[in-house]
């Protein structure tokens, strides 16, 4: 007989399932046992008269040992999971636990670090194993959204012979008689697939930053999902895709997993209307001023503070009415050289700013050879990006694109930190499990 998730079962009919054993207790005449798969929970109920060649497997059980267990499933009013409970013919042990390392005291809390020491353990509470559902379903509906409109998935190298965008906060890394370089993302090969006349194109993949943050939003390795379009009329276009595919993304997992969300977690999740209210970055920093007594220094007025970042969530709720912002309008000197800049030098591009967090960079490139060269070489950049360079000389459209963090949206959707929102977290100090 084969095996069915818990959420498969049928009533009134033999299953075979197979799990963690979340609660156990082992009375007398009776043992009673939760167990939990991925897909829910089920109450075993075992009659130690009728079934005395259990004992001895049942005093073998401890909370998180894995069992396997065949017999009818029935319903029961008196059953408060789910109400219903299966009476096993059969029962295996296929794994036992020791006493689990990260427990604490009622009411306690474990430290984050102890967890991440034992992350696979602490990966089976009902909370994260739903976190990484909506993640996953996230992405699934990124995908979807852009594959109906023709995008193509491609996969670019991690191992880089130049270092990717500025230099700062790349790893180095021995590679053969040489040095090579992770990806600070794949900005520099998703164009290429633009020069390559793909159009659309977009990946999900791991983006490295050697960079020693220690907030609630940072991590040295996480996932990335990028895209870049061609054929724009400008980063206005960028903007419109974007917030179509998170509207989209963010329906799919209120859709599917809403209820859950709001059960488990007690968070609502917003479908965003369209479209997004967008600010300039000066009008931004007169509102800021204005509303909150928030005063930014002339010099860091070309850039987005962490604290004006933060308090995006509150103006863009109280003008707007939305979670959702984006910021136009940065300096040059602040944003990255393939950026396309109009007539007054301002770069073409924005963040987008939700819940007081920037989840995205966004613009429209400079495609064309002599200006992207000269704006390199502004940077000090010409030799480091040369390769990159030449994708340009040989014809390439105007295009533009973005890139949001996985884990960070997860983050943002949860209201946890980042290490918690991340399957395993990379940072400063931590390169374990």
């Amino acid at each position: 007989m084969k095996r069915v998730q818990i959420k498969d079962i049928k009533l009134n009919e033999v299953n075979k399932v197979a799990g963690f054993v979340e609660n156990f207790r082992n009375r007398k005449t009776m043992c009673f046992i939760v167990l939990r798969d991925v897909s829910g929970k089920l109450q075993v109920t075992i009659e130690k008269e009728k079934h005395p060649e259990f004992n001895e497997l049942l005093e073998q059980i401890t909370i998180d040992s894995v069992i396997e267990v065949t017999g009818m499933v029935l319903q029961s009013e008196y059953v408060k999971l789910n109400h219903m409970e299966m009476y096993p013919d059969t029962l295996e042990i296929m794994s036992t636990s020791l006493p689990n390392p990260i427990v604490a005291p009622k009411g306690e809390e474990t430290n984050i670090d102890l967890r991440l020491d034992y992350r696979w353990i602490d990966l089976r509470s009902e909370k994260n194993t739903l976190m990484f559902k909506v993640q996953s379903h996230f992405v699934n509906a990124c995908r979807q959204f852009l594959n109906e409109r023709d995008f193509i998935e491609i996969h670019t190298p991690k191992l880089i012979g130049a270092e990717s965008e500025s230099g700062a906060g790349v790893f180095k890394v021995e590679y053969f008689d040489r040095f090579a370089f992770l990806a600070q993302s794949p900005q520099f090969y998703k164009q290429m697939a633009m020069a390559a006349g793909f159009e659309r194109i977009y990946e999900s993949g791991p983006v490295f930053r050697a960079e020693k943050f220690a907030s609630r939003k940072h991590a040295t390795e996480f996932t990335g999902f990028d895209l870049e379009f061609s054929y724009i009329e400008s980063y206005k276009d960028v903007m419109h895709l974007e917030e179509e595919m998170l509207t989209y993304a963010l329906k799919a997992i209120k859709d599917k997993y809403g209820e859950e969300v709001k059960r488990v977690y007690d968070i609502d999740i917003v479908v965003p209307t369209l479209p997004f209210p967008v600010i300039d970055l000066h009008d931004l920093y007169t509102e800021l001023e204005t509303r909150y007594g928030y005063h930014v220094p002339e010099s860091e007025k070309g850039d987005l503070t962490t604290e004006g970042e933060r308090l995006c969530q509150k103006f863009s709720l109280e003008k707007y009415g939305h979670e959702f912002l984006f910021v136009t309008g940065y300096s040059k000197d602040k944003r990255a050289f393939y950026h396309m800049r109009d007539e007054s030098g301002v770069p073409c591009g924005y963040d987008l700013i939700w819940k007081g967090c920037e989840i995205t960079t966004g613009a429209q490139r400079e495609h064309r050879y002599e200006i992207l060269k000269a704006q390199a070489e502004e940077k000090g950049l010409s030799e480091d990006v040369k390769f990159y360079l030449d994708f340009f000389r040989y014809g390439c459209p105007p295009h533009g694109g973005f890139g949001i963090g996985v884990d960070r949206i997860t983050m943002l959707i949860f209201n946890e930190g980042i290490k918690e929102s991340m399957f395993i977290f990379r940072g400063p100090d931590r390169l374990n499990p």
